[in-house]
């Protein structure tokens, strides 16, 4: 088992991470190990970066996280097998173990070894006590386990747990409304460990979080696969020193925040990694949040519902689909230091620049926000992927939002909204693109298209909300060339941009490509024509 873990720096975090690919583990007797998506960690400058490299071997992963695929084989012979039962938990027959102790309906683990839990529980608890070098994995294999004074499934001490959901069955955990230990370091979700934790296997598991968190590591958390619904009335999943999803399919409601790591304490920790998978969240404060580095590389995102959709101090999409839904930023690089970088200068209108960054390197990143769409209170970089902001309606927001500079060097880059708060691209971008201004806030569902002096369409935009203007770059676009505005005529789209044709519209205006007139306080395009 891999033990060591580097302690990644804040720019070295500000990561171009991509898919390695998948890596099914070896098959053990009885158990079949499937699901798992290797992953692993280039060093860049967040502030500088900008392309995303070829993706690096698990055994990087396994160096930055806790994470080693040979955790997940095991000798099916060696299994402890424990039935739950009201009144009556007990290992099963030809599965002695003094490592495993009932007391009432409390069943706790001392050794390293591999437990086999079924039946269920009303009122009980799962404890893992064991020793600081033991892994401990607990298949859920059709087991239940509620409890009425706390947390039903806790990792008190261990190096590493990992909870294995047991092929084709459902699972479920429930904590109390209140708990009766309410110390500071006393567990505060339904699924609680103090140590490293792992959740794999293909069954499925029910999580109620009714007292606070849902699924909570003080330690680092790896969500290798699963199918895991999660319903919380804080936090709905939390990994401190990192969150990193694999693989398997995770619905989160929370009523804080959705997925997130918050280690604000120890350099290099605190940090996100979406690498595949299926998350879909909603919220009620910040959808996916980290402390220092968020990182989607790879997997579909959702953020149904949030104030905030993404939040990190850095924020890099380098592959993947993720769509972001917000009732204030969609995308918003904060926190953390608000020190101004030197030579940074000062943008949106006037706010310092700090040591924040969104770097978009591949994927596609879809905002529906009604604050600012996407914001950086540093600087933003777009090299490529797809990046589509349906921003704010009203003037006070603005659908790009960038302190510092907004570079834009390749990729496709259509940003809608209102014309009060409007960021263009900046002097130093090499792609060029257009800034549309409709004369007049068109409705949801308005065809807007630009064509060439040819007369053909290099670009066609479908509005999902009033919008009054609309940044649009991509490698289309020709530095000093003059492009024609129309709305109306036909578009077929996939997140809101594609193909388009000109039957039936109505010319709008004339547009010269890198030329930006950007008419509210704009940090990334500055003001006037840029050459």
């Amino acid at each position: 088992m891999n033990r060591f873990r580097s302690a990644l720096s804040v720019t070295a975090l500000a990561l171009t991470i991509g898919l390695a690919g998948c890596a099914t583990a070896p098959t053990t007797t009885g158990t079949s190990i499937t699901g798992t998506t290797s992953s692993g960690f280039t060093s860049g400058n967040s502030a500088t970066s900008g392309t995303a490299q070829a993706a690096v071997s698990l055994d990087t992963l396994a160096a930055d996280t806790h994470y080693d695929a040979d955790d997940l084989t095991w000798d099916a012979a060696a299994e402890v097998a424990v039935t739950l039962a009201d009144g009556a938990s007990s290992v099963a027959a030809g599965s002695t173990s003094d490592a495993v102790t009932v007391d009432g309906d409390t069943v706790t683990i001392g050794a390293a070894g591999t437990y086999r839990l079924s039946g269920s529980v009303t009122d009980g608890e799962v404890v893992v006590a064991a020793g600081e070098e033991d892994v401990v994995r607990i298949i859920l294999d059709g087991a239940e386990i509620s409890s009425s004074t706390g947390s039903p499934l806790v990792v008190q001490s261990a190096n590493e747990a990992i909870v294995f959901l047991e092929d084709s069955t459902s699972n479920a955990l429930k904590d109390a409304s209140t708990y009766a230990n309410t110390a500071e370091d006393a567990p505060n979700a339904a699924l609680y460990s103090q140590a490293d934790l792992t959740i794999a296997g293909t069954g499925s598991l029910t999580v109620e979080g009714n007292f606070n968190d849902g699924i909570s590591s003080k330690d680092g958390l790896v969500l290798a696969a699963g199918n895991v619904t999660v319903d919380a009335t804080d936090d709905g999943i939390v990994g401190k020193d990192y969150a990193v999803l694999l693989d398997g399919a995770y619905q989160v409601t929370a009523g804080d925040d959705g997925f997130k790591s918050d280690n604000e304490e120890d350099e290099g920790r605190g940090w996100v990694l979406i690498n595949g998978g299926t998350l879909n969240v909603s919220a009620v404060d910040d959808g996916i949040k980290a402390f220092n580095t968020l990182t989607i590389a790879a997997g579909a995102t959702t953020v149904e519902e949030s104030e905030e959709g993404l939040e990190a101090r850095h924020i890099v999409v380098t592959g993947g689909t993720a769509n972001i839904t917000a009732n204030d930023d969609g995308v918003n690089a904060s926190g953390g230091s608000s020190t101004a970088t030197t030579g940074g200068g000062t943008g949106g209108g006037g706010m310092a620049v700090g040591d924040y960054t969104v770097e978009i390197s591949g994927g596609s990143l879809t905002i529906n926000a009604q604050g600012d769409g996407l914001d950086s209170n540093g600087n933003a970089t777009i090299s490529g992927g797809t990046v589509v902001v349906n921003g704010p309606t009203n003037s006070g927001n603005g659908a790009l939002d960038v302190n510092g500079e907004l570079t834009v060097t390749g990729g496709t880059v259509a940003a809608a909204g209102s014309a009060g708060m409007v960021v263009t691209p900046g002097t130093s971008s090499t792609q060029s693109g257009v800034q549309v201004t409709l004369g007049s806030t068109v409705p949801a569902g308005t065809v807007v298209q630009i064509a060439d002096s040819a007369g053909t369409v290099v670009a066609a935009f479908v509005t999902t909300k009033a919008t009054a203007s609309l940044v649009f770059s991509s490698a289309a676009i020709t530095e000093g060339e003059s492009y024609t505005v129309y709305t109306g005529g036909t578009a077929t789209v996939s997140a809101g941009i594609g193909e388009g044709s000109l039957d039936g519209a109505d010319q709008v205006s004339t547009v010269t490509a890198g030329e930006y007139t950007a008419e509210g306080m704009g940090g990334g395009g500055g003001f006037g024509p840029r050459r």
